[in-house]
């Protein structure tokens, strides 16, 4: 009887053991193979990716290690009048006219709050990850990747801006955040030369051909936190962009990017076999025009070209009397410029940017009058320039979106304003400049909230990337024209451009990785 008893037992000890060998061997399937997820119901596989409770979706902007509150991180006013004869030098209506306005969007001061780090799926990667208003943030360091993109900051003023967005480039085992990371010393830079690059760089911004004489601000590389960039080299850059354009649209910022790239693939050297092929965008000289409204060329051997287009706004811009050369133009806010319109099939890269040429002053000058759906603006949250602004790329990242199904191999970018620092002043009431010093305020940022937040607001949702080089360039105060720009007048300082070689560099650096 006794041993009957014991015999069951064992034969009892030996079934439960064999289930659960298979129970643990079912849960092990389960996990590893994506395909047996699928039968779970559409809740339940949510709830699996992403588990915990929601988000806040309202988002405050954080600091940026080591740097000072009482700095100025963004001023959407004017792109400065530091107008030279350039014969590379944009446009402009009425230069000279650059006042303030009392609706400018308010300049963001980073808090003191710390960052917060969310994480994601491993399975999720930058081309088929969808932006969300929530995410978990519990357990987030159980989980395997730091999310790769700027985190929206509510900026409260605007009824416009939105929620977080999460752009995530694979690298590895990790997710690069382009944004986050700090700057390293690199004895290797700069890629081209100030004083040769003459065929691409304007004088101006040449900073060689200056009185200046310190030049340490050449030799600093950015660094992301997560992931090594590849080395930009000419000829990598041009194969990958073979029988392909690149176009940049957007302020003199963007006219400063599109000639850093010039110098970068030719490495300053004159190339006569680069052929410009302006023509064939519409980019040649007016009669009575300085200049055109833009430039392109094309690299023969790999059928590369790079475009740039000068459009401050981004606006679609309308002459109300063609017939009077002092006519007002309609400032379309919700129309894109007719070049994109006309020209986007032709592009496989589109780099976007605006934001200093939002000020009362500029309007008037250039005598640009709001409208919205056709007629003019009659909406006062509008008339005022933040809300203007706001608008305006809101609804042209809108429609660049809406036109990227029709243009599979397009892959288009919004580009984040590029800081200004004036200090004791502003342009016009002798604000400076003058620090020389290399990463005096900080070499590092570990934020992942941008200090963009109107452009982060304006890419969620979307298939446009965000370019975020914000606060990367903050930290960089020292790599300004300066008080050094050729005939600069007394007491004006350029704080709003930057010497070539220079940041500029570093924003292609970040364009080519996400290549």
């Amino acid at each position: 009887m006794k041993g009957g008893f014991y015999g069951l037992r064992g034969k009892q000890t030996s079934l439960i053991l064999l289930a659960l060998v298979c129970t643990t061997i079912l849960i092990w399937a389960w996990e590893k193979t994506p395909l047996l997820t699928t039968l779970l119901p559409p809740q339940t596989r949510m709830q699996q990716l992403y588990p915990g409770t929601a988000l806040e979706s309202s988002w405050k902007v954080k600091n940026i290690s080591n740097s000072p509150k009482d700095k100025e991180v963004v001023n959407d006013q004017e792109e400065q009048a530091f107008s030279i004869l350039d014969p590379l030098a944009p446009p402009e209506s009425s230069p000279g006219i650059w006042n303030s306005d009392s609706n400018m969007i308010n300049t963001i001061t980073p808090s003191d709050e710390k960052g917060v780090t969310v994480n994601v799926p491993k399975e999720e990667s930058r081309d088929n990850r969808k932006p969300e208003e929530k995410r978990s943030l519990e357990n987030a360091e159980d989980m395997a990747l730091v999310v790769a993109a700027p985190i929206s900051s509510m900026n409260k003023s605007s009824a416009l801006e939105g929620k977080g967005y999460k752009n995530l480039t694979s690298a590895g085992n990790q997710a690069c955040n382009y944004a986050i990371g700090k700057w390293v010393e690199d004895d290797k830079l700069p890629l081209y030369s100030g004083l040769e690059c003459k065929q691409w760089l304007s004088p101006m911004w040449a900073c060689r051909l200056t009185q200046r004489t310190d030049f340490a601000y050449e030799k600093f590389r950015w660094q992301p936190k997560n992931c090594k960039m590849k080395k930009f080299t000419s000829s990598n850059f041009l194969r990958r962009m073979q029988d392909k354009t690149l176009a940049f649209i957007g302020d003199s910022l963007g006219r400063q990017q599109f000639q850093s790239l010039m110098c970068m693939i030719t490495g300053g050297k004159k190339r006569p076999d680069v052929v410009s092929v302006g023509g064939k965008y519409g980019l040649i000289k007016a009669r009575g025009s300085l200049r055109p409204d833009g430039w392109a060329y094309r690299f023969p051997d790999t059928n590369t070209t790079i475009l740039y287009y000068w459009s401050a706004s981004l606006c679609d811009l309308e002459p109300l009397n063609i017939t009077n050369p002092s006519t007002y133009y309609a400032m379309h806010l919700d129309r894109p410029a007719r070049f994109l319109h006309r020209f986007l099939h032709k592009f496989d890269v589109l780099v976007l940017n605006t934001g200093h040429h939002w000020n009362r002053g500029k309007l008037t000058a250039n005598r640009w009058v709001m409208h919205v759906g056709g007629v003019p603006n009659t909406d006062p949250k509008i008339a005022e320039i933040g809300g203007a602004k706001n608008l305006t790329i809101h609804s042209i990242v809108k429609w660049v979106d809406s036109q990227l199904p029709k243009h599979p191999g397009l892959k288009a970018f919004y580009r984040t304003i590029s800081p200004r620092h004036f200090f004791n002043g502003d342009w016009n009431t002798g604000g400076s400049c003058d620090n020389t010093t290399p990463l005096s305020d900080g070499k590092e940022v570990s934020s992942d909230d941008s200090l963009d937040p109107v452009a982060v607001s304006a890419v969620k949702g979307t298939k446009v990337k965000i370019l975020d080089i914000t606060a990367s360039s903050q930290l960089r105060d020292e790599s300004h024209i300066s008080r050094y720009s050729i005939k600069a007048k007394s007491r004006v300082q350029d704080c709003l451009h930057w010497c070539l070689p220079g940041i500029p560099d570093m924003w292609n650096e970040i364009l080519f990785a996400q290549l």
